[in-house]
């Protein structure tokens, strides 16, 4: 059994975290429930921030708010000093009305609206990761129309690929994410930035996927990219102040994933850049990145009541929780693999193989194949381990199912920060049918 941050089992034999029995959460706020783990959270921010200050590296440690966003969370992110990656109107208007610093506020996305672009300008944020031409047109328009500069990076591919799924890697040629620094776009599209007056062009942005283990694709990210930003230092006149090296720091899911502790990352991207600016006559960039799912992972948890079994011989028993696919898609999306015990007798040796099903109307609506518990009963209390991240990011009403409610402890203190919808909430934003349609003959 593997337990995460403040996680333990205590004297009654059930799970608890953050000093708080997860039993009485149950008891107190239902299943399912989203907990959250204050103090790793913190934990995984201060190791990232830390490193760049112990090694005397200018550099802001950006939160990508996709892997969870909340008011509550990104006031968090706020306390602990770090900066915040938003890619939609609505990621935007979370951290503003989380009061969220919005010098602090990077804003990325492949397809931004106009109606976005304006809402970042009117609120200043402090930068603009640009994706594409299209937008690159669109925002010089609109800083021309409202003669106001802004911050801006230049999303770049470098052609590396990440030993991630398929459906996550993002740094290779073929990608729906930024300019490609092989054909020319990149250089091109730089070009055009650089030549604008409303467009203060800070440096490059790259991101080669997610949950990597090692740090060779940054380094050769790093390598490919300040190559060319020597390149165009003497053809465009061009010295970037930053170089964004992304996300995607992998986190221990299972005993198959072995990632590296967030300081490790951090010091081989820095030798790496340190060496190559050298190498190459280069002053030394700002160094960003974007920690978003190893900062909130293994920081949240998933409890379930469980419900009904269905025993098929001699090939598998199924358990049935109260969520499933709506409170987690990542399993149906990615066939994501998690680890899980019973909170309230999390101290009993494994006697049975269980497979643990949803409760969507989909035979793909499974958490878990193949896992170890003991006898399970129904209203056993199943917690799904390293659900912090992309869980209440994607959860969803399928089957008209709510949502569940999201608790932070910490310190032997619980708090709600996203109540659990109701069905009046499923239907808040529906309208009856009025339409009177006369039939002719």
């Amino acid at each position: 059994m593997h337990l995460y941050g403040t996680a333990e089992i205590n004297k009654s034999g059930h799970l608890e975290i953050g000093g708080k029995d997860t039993i009485e959460l149950v008891e107190k706020y239902g299943t399912p429930l989203y907990v959250y783990d204050v103090a790793l959270i913190r934990k995984r921010a201060r190791a990232f921030k830390q490193t760049f200050e112990k090694l005397g590296i200018k550099a802001q440690v950006a939160y990508a708010s996709k892997a969870f966003s909340t008011i509550a969370m990104l006031q968090l992110i706020k306390e602990e000093g770090l900066s915040l990656d938003v890619v939609s109107g609505g990621e935007l208007f979370t951290a503003l009305k989380a009061d969220f610093p919005v010098e602090k506020i990077h804003f990325h996305g492949n397809n931004k609206s106009e109606d976005e672009l304006v809402m970042a300008l009117e609120h200043r944020v402090g930068c603009i990761v640009v994706d594409n031409f299209h937008e690159l047109h669109m925002l010089h328009h609109l800083c021309q129309e409202r003669q106001q500069v802004v911050n801006i990076l230049i999303r770049v591919t470098p052609g590396i690929e990440a030993h991630t799924h398929d459906y996550i890697l993002t740094g290779q040629e073929d990608s729906k994410f930024g300019f490609d620094l092989q054909n020319g776009q990149a250089e091109t599209a730089l070009q055009l930035a650089v030549e604008s007056k409303f467009l203060n062009v800070l440096g490059l942005h790259c991101h080669i996927g997610s949950q990597i283990f090692e740090t060779t694709g940054f380094i050769l990210a790093a390598k490919k990219i300040l190559e060319k930003m020597a390149e165009w230092q003497t053809s465009l006149g061009f010295t970037p102040k930053v170089l964004n090296l992304g996300g995607g720091f992998g986190i221990r899911y299972t005993d198959e994933d072995t990632p590296l502790d967030p300081a490790h990352y951090v010091e081989e991207m820095i030798q790496e850049v340190r060496k190559a600016t050298t190498r190459l006559s280069l002053p030394m960039p700002e160094i960003w990145i974007e920690p978003g799912r190893s900062l909130v992972a293994d920081a949240g948890t998933t409890l379930y009541s469980i419900g009904s079994s269905k025993e098929v011989p001699n090939i598998r028993k199924y358990v049935a929780v109260d969520g499933g696919m709506t409170d987690n898609l990542r399993p149906a999306l990615y066939d994501a693999k998690y680890e899980a015990i019973l909170a309230n007798r999390a101290n009993e040796e494994p006697k049975d193989l269980v497979s643990i099903a949803g409760k969507c109307c989909e035979s793909g609506d499974m958490l878990i194949w193949d896992l170890s518990l003991p006898d399970v009963g129904t209203n056993d209390i199943l917690a799904v381990f390293c659900t912090g991240a992309y869980g209440y990011s994607m959860a969803n009403n399928y089957n008209r199912i709510p949502r569940p409610p999201v608790v932070f402890v910490e310190n032997g203190h619980d708090q709600l920060v996203v109540q659990r919808e109701t069905y009046e909430d499923l239907l808040r934003l529906d309208l009856p049918f009025t339409e009177k349609t006369q039939h002719t003959s």
